[in-house]
Formats: C-alpha cells, structure tokens, sequence
C-alpha cells in the first residue's frame, strides 16, 4: 500500500535530508532506552526515539508522571538543531501495560480465542487513547507470530496458529491504533513483529544464554533475576527463544509470512525485525528478506527497528561489523538501550570507510521521516492532556471485560455443571491464582516479567464470583484446598507462574506438583470439580482432565477478573474457541504434521442454559 503523503510532506522529507549532517542522521536512526540517556543528549545527538523497556517506569508509576517523562525528551527533542520531534516508544502488548492503573486487556493468546475482529480493532483503540495520553505515539505491537512449538515463553504473544486468524486480528488492532488516520492526534505506530518466523524456532538452538550462568548478560542482569535463574534454565528457559527456525522458504512462506504481507496492505509503517535465525543467519543480518522481500517484494514503505540490542549478537566482539551488517541487511533503527553513543560513533566510521553508503543512510533516515510525518509529529508533537482521564477509564474496562468473556474456553462439561447454579449453597474456591491479579494479568505487566499481587488496580477471579453470587459468605475462598467441609461444587483455580520471553521457555508443559495436591484435597471435598487454568499455552493434563468436571482455559485474562466470573455464573455464555492445538502429551507440544491433540484448533463448548440474565454493573 502507497502511504498517501501529500506532495509537501514529501517535500518536507526531502529538504530535511538535505539539511541534515551526518551526524544527525545517524541520530535519527538510533533509539536509546530512557534509564540510560543522559540529559541534554537528545538535543546534542539528535536522537531519533527513545524507549522505555519492559518495567521502564518513571517513579511514582502514574499516568501523569509519564506524561510528564516523555514531555520532556520530545520537548529536548525540538530543541535540537535538526529540530526533528522525537518518537516514543513502549511495548504496550495487551493495553499500556506499564502504566500502573491502565486497563490490562488479555494477551494475544487469549484474543485470538475471541475470533473477533471488531473486538480487536476496539481494543486497538482503547489502548491507542491510553498509550497517546502519555505522550507515547509508538507501540511495540501486535506480534503476529505462529508459535509453533508451546514451550516457547512467547507463546501468549500469538494470536493462534492460525495464519489466517493471525492476519485478520492484526489487521484490526492496526485499524483500532490508527484510529481516523495515521495523523490524527491519537494514533499511534504499531511494530508489527517479530520479522519472520519467531513462531518456528526449534528447542534447544537458542544461544543468549549461557548455560553456566548469566553474568555476561547485561539486560539480564538489571533484571534482577536472582538465584531463580538457574533453576529456570534447569527448567528450558532460554532454548527456543532467540533460537533457530529451520523452516523451508515455502513453509516461510505460505505460514509465517502472510500477516506481514495483509500488515502492510493495512498500511503499516514499523516492522521489527526478530532475533532469531532463519537457516542459520541471524534475521538482523537477512538482506535476502528485510531488503528484497520485505521492502521490495512486499513493498513496505516504512521503516525496521531492531530488537533490544539484537544487532550485538550478529558478530559478538565485533561490534563494527554488527553495525555494518544490520544497517547494510535493511534495518534503519537500531534499538541501542545503553551505549548509544557507541553506536553513533561506530556508524559513522563505517560511512567514512565506505562500508556503509550515503545511500543506505538516506533510505533508513527517509523511511525513519516517513513514518513521523505520517503520525503528524511536525504539526502535533504533542496531545492532549485531557486524554489522561482515558487511562483506565470504565469504557475501557468495560471492553476488557468484554474480551475476557469472550476469550474463554470451554473444554470440558459433563453434567453441565457450568455455568455454576445460582442456587449453590456454597461454592469452594480454592488456589492462590484465584486472588491473584498479577498471575491472571501474567508477564509483560508494571514489568517485563511480571508479578505476584496487586501489581496494578483491577478485580480478581474471586472478588467477580463474590459479586456474582450476591452474598459473599457463600463463595468460600480457601487458598490451599485444605477444608474439612463438604461442598456440591469445588471450583480450582490454577496458574503458570508470570513470565516473557526466553524465561518462560520450558522443556515440558505440565501442572506443578503444587498443583496436584490442590487438586487432590479438592476433589476430595466436592462433588463436582470446576477447573480454570489461567495460562499462556496449552498444558499437557491427558493424564488430569478425566479427575475433572468441567476445564475452562481462561488464558492471562489481564485486570478484569469479573469477565470470568460472569461467564462462570451464566451471566454471559461460553463462545471462545481454541486458537491453538492442544496437545495430547508431552511429545506432541511441537507442533508437527503427526501430532496428536487432545483438542483440535477450534473446539470449545457452549452450554445451553437457558436466559441469559443481564450483566452486573462493576462499581
């Protein structure tokens, strides 16, 4: 799709290349992570974006303070000499997830049960006005990767594995961001990610990590991962992710290429290139698709951002032919989070020695300039304060809690014991993640991995099911399941512990044994059992599910805990279809063309119970 430009804007474009030094067009290709920049140096540098990363908050943690936090770099950002306004940026994956107080929509996984486009696309929106109020105009989002093998920590990343489904549900969140048009006051940039075939990395051929340890990793380090990290890596973290996709090209092709190919007829104008390798060689380095296929195949007219220092994994020791390679294969931002300046020095030495052209510079710099007229910064550099009264808005959370009804699974349900009778004596609620709104937000949420606890406001599974039931007395909350009472109706539920990216990368997908024995003292003291996985895949529970009574895959529903509760209590009927396979055994969590399912792509029960009582306002 040609991005209609009018003949000033291209002009504009043009007198400003022009214009510019060296210097200051290699500013306008780099991105620095806002904890490492130092004052003045937007200005000086004529950088061209800055991000915060996962948990890359200003304190206190408000919607105002980060009003205020990026105000002031696009403030510095006019008042360099180039004068170009600068492009914030920040993974806002399921709602401005950092942002303590925003509405936390369900992850990808989640959204795609929906098959819902129109939903999407209003969920764009909301998260658009969120993300805009803060003075945020550039989204790392939507992934439209198709994982392929579940034990990747990315996961809940995917709308489904589905390529269809991926593309219709990305499309629509572009629209919901783009919102009137690209340069309306509250449209924001979507990235569409990760360029290409994230989804089909193979276990076991991922190297960020070590395996003796992370001491050399500095994002990891800041990360604070603790002692826990040799456990996880015990556990498969880091083997898939960042890894290796083996993939034939037609297989590329016709599975992991087609939502880039309708992203872009959408009009996109970000791309962000992935980590990983397709064949061996680094998708950093791939001219054959960030160039020809990408920018000349597809005809992108945008501009690729690099991942999070991703080019330094190109040549390790070399950082100059990192730089070289990368900027050469097509990427015309590099995400630099905390020596920019090295990296402004670098490029700059390899346009002098010629290993980089004038030409390339002024591509990456053009398509950089593209995208910032398009959004309107020149005219608009800033919006309107008064969007801040949309953060975590009613509306909003109303279309959270819209989502969540409608991502919800049903599996399983014999004697229709779901929706839970309103009759009920008693309902016995039982694991911690049923009052727990960091485990049913998961990662990507306040910070990059996550959290335990009220992290952020919202409503849990059980404070939904307490005001469901109208006399809080009945829903009986015991954490454990250690209870010497008997009850018709036992409802557990169970939870992944938070996680992103390479840490959330396992070598099997079960049920803990803490798990197992809540389940066990719960069985024991119901007649029927009511199981809710709040999950970012599939779980191999063959072995479980025929202990069980009804299984509901809830997924990491984000802040809005009433929407389970309501499909639970017959509020709203079960319509979310599975987006993903569901595997039999441990074997078959690789997708493959001779695995077995315990459940297909699109299964999922909807239970006839008659009127459909309306909805319970939240107070």
């Amino acid at each position: 799709m040609t991005h209609p430009l009018s003949e000033e804007n291209r002009a504009l474009i043009e007198r400003l290349l022009g214009e510019m030094t060296l210097g200051e067009k290699i500013g306008q290709m780099t991105q620095a992570e806002k904890n490492s920049v130092r004052r003045g140096d937007v200005a000086r540098l004529g950088l061209g974006s800055v991000l915060s990363g996962g948990g890359g908050s200003p304190k206190p943690n408000t919607p105002e303070a980060w009003r205020e936090m990026v105000t002031g770099f696009i403030r510095e950002s006019l008042a360099s000499p180039v004068g170009i306004p600068l492009l914030y940026g920040v993974d806002a994956v399921h709602g401005h997830n950092n942002v303590v107080g925003a509405t936390i929509f369900p992850h990808n996984i989640g959204l795609g049960a929906t098959r819902d486009p129109d939903l999407v696309r209003r969920i764009g929106r909301a998260t658009a006005l969120e993300v805009a109020a803060t003075n945020v105009r550039w989204d790392f989002a939507p992934a439209v990767s198709l994982p392929q093998d579940l034990r990747w920590g990315r996961t809940y990343e995917g709308y489904s594995q589905d390529p269809a489904l991926v593309s219709d549900l990305a499309v629509a969140y572009i629209e919901g961001l783009r919102g009137e048009g690209w340069d309306s006051p509250t449209s924001v940039l979507p990235s569409v990610k990760h360029y290409v075939a994230d989804g089909a990395t193979a276990f076991g051929t991922s190297t960020r990590v070590n395996r003796l340890g992370v001491t050399l990793d500095h994002t990891l380090a800041l990360a604070r991962t603790g002692e826990g990290m040799r456990s996880l890596l015990n556990q498969g973290a880091w083997q898939i992710d960042q890894g290796d996709s083996p993939i034939d090209e037609a297989t590329l092709r016709s599975v992991h290429l087609p939502p880039y190919r309708a992203a872009i007829e959408a009009g996109v104008l970000n791309v962000m290139a992935s980590y990983s390798s397709w064949q061996g060689l680094k998708m950093h380095a791939h001219r054959s698709l960030l160039t020809d296929v990408l920018k000349g195949e597809l005809g992108f007219q945008g501009f690729v951002v690099s991942d999070w220092e991703a080019i330094d994994q190109l040549h390790p020791g070399d950082y100059a032919s990192c730089v070289a390679d990368a900027v050469n294969a097509g990427v015309d931002m590099v995400m630099v989070p905390f020596d920019y300046e090295r990296f402004i020095h670098t490029l700059r030495a390899e346009v002098e020695a010629g290993r980089v052209s004038g030409a390339r510079i002024d591509d990456a710099v053009r398509r950089i300039l593209t995208a910032k007229v398009a959004l309107g910064l020149f005219e608009r550099p800033s919006t309107d304060e008064a969007l801040l009264s949309l953060v975590g808005c009613p509306e909003h959370r109303a279309v959270a809690r819209e989502a969540v009804r409608k991502s919800l699974v049903l599996l399983k349900n014999e004697g229709n014991v779901l929706p839970l009778s309103p009759d009920l004596p008693a309902l016995l609620v039982a694991g911690e993640a049923a009052d727990d709104l960091g485990a049913q937000c998961g990662g990507w949420t306040i910070t990059w991995m996550g959290g335990h606890g009220p992290t952020t406001p919202g409503t849990t599974i059980l404070e939904g099911l307490r005001r469901q039931f109208g006399h809080p007395a009945r829903v009986h909350y015991v954490p454990n399941g250690e209870t010497s009472s008997r009850y018709p109706v036992g409802l557990a539920v169970l939870a992944e512990e938070p996680y992103a990216e390479g840490m959330g990368d396992r070598r099997e997908l079960r049920l803990s044994p803490k798990h197992l024995a809540l389940l066990a003292r719960v069985r024991q003291q119901c007649d029927r059992l009511v199981v809710v996985l709040l999950s970012g895949r599939p779980l191999v529970i063959t072995e479980q599910v025929p202990d069980w009574d009804a299984f509901v895959a809830a997924w990491l529903p984000g802040t809005e805990g009433d929407g389970v509760a309501e499909v639970l209590c017959g509020a709203a009927p079960f319509t979310g279809r599975l987006g993903f396979d569901w595997p039999l055994s441990q074997a078959d969590v690789a997708r493959t063309a001779t695995s077995q399912n315990l459940w297909k792509i699109g299964a999922g029960l909807t239970p006839v119970s008659g009127e459909i009582p309306p909805l319970s306002p939240t107070p």
